[in-house]
Order: C-alpha cells, then sequence, then structure tokens
C-alpha cells in the first residue's frame, strides 16, 4: 500500500505544470545593426522631407507617446501633427543625423534604446540632444511606444 501513495505523488509531480521557458534575447549585435540602419533610413526620410516615412517609425495607436521640453503628447496622429510644421512646403528644417547609439534587448520582443540626435545645418550644430526609446517588435519591423528626447 506504500507504493500507491508514491506513485500518485511521482504522476503528479510529472503532470505539474512547469513554468514557461523564457523567449532568448535578441542578439544584441544584430539588433544594433538592425536598429541604427532603420534609423539611417528614418533620417534620411526627415532630410527629404518625408513625413510619413519618418512617422512610420512609431506604432501608429492611441497609446503611443512622446515626451520633450517637459510635456507628454500622446497618440501618433498628435505626435504626426507636432512634426507636422517642420515637413509643411518652405519650412525651415535643419538636416537630422544620430550618433551614440546604443540598445538593450529586453526580452522577448522588446529593445530599450539610447543615442544622440543632432540638427545641422551649414556643417553646424543646431540642436542636439539624447533620446531614449521604448521599442517594441511587432509584425511589421521595430516600432517605437515611446519617445523621450531632451535637448542641451
Amino acid at each position: 500500500m506504500r507504493i500507491l501513495p508514491i506513485l500518485l505523488l511521482s504522476v503528479l509531480a510529472a503532470c505539474r505544470p512547469t513554468a514557461p521557458t523564457p523567449a532568448p534575447a535578441p542578439d544584441r549585435a544584430a539588433l544594433t545593426a538592425r536598429l541604427e540602419a532603420q534609423f539611417a533610413r528614418s533620417a534620411a526620410d526627415w532630410n527629404r522631407g518625408d513625413l510619413d516615412a519618418f512617422m512610420s517609425d512609431y506604432v501608429h495607436d492611441s497609446t503611443t507617446t512622446f515626451m520633450s521640453r517637459g510635456h507628454l503628447t500622446h497618440g501618433w496622429d498628435t505626435i504626426r501633427r507636432g512634426y507636422a510644421p517642420r515637413f509643411a512646403p518652405g519650412a525651415q528644417r535643419d538636416s537630422l543625423r544620430f550618433e551614440e547609439f546604443a540598445v538593450r534587448p529586453v526580452p522577448p520582443d522588446y529593445a530599450l534604446v539610447t543615442a544622440r540626435y543632432i540638427l545641422y545645418r551649414d556643417g553646424r550644430t543646431t540642436a542636439s540632444g539624447p533620446f531614449t526609446l521604448l521599442m517594441q517588435r511587432r509584425s511589421d519591423g521595430w516600432k517605437i511606444l515611446h519617445d523621450h528626447s531632451s535637448s542641451d
């Protein structure tokens, strides 16, 4: 009779649910290279005045957020409206590039990105500052969920 309780405990232990195995973190170097290329394209979109292409890096959702100059903006449409005057015909818009790019994968489908934006004209920096992005891997690529940009 002692065998039956031991057998029952063994069966129950074998059937007990196990914690899911966490997904492996994306390869940091590969992810950094991919996102650097994406941001080079984003800067090119900015520099040629293509607002829709520039905004394609943001999640097109009302929960997407942008923080700058002490204010939090909610929603892709609102963020786009904030950028739109810089892209209006005849508007002055300095050229954009990114530096000091760093990526920290947050398994399984997120990444924390830090970098510095540089706006420049005629070889001179007109504005710059650090930024932090929370990005999510989605079916259509890596997209920005939250952007916190600062000015120096």
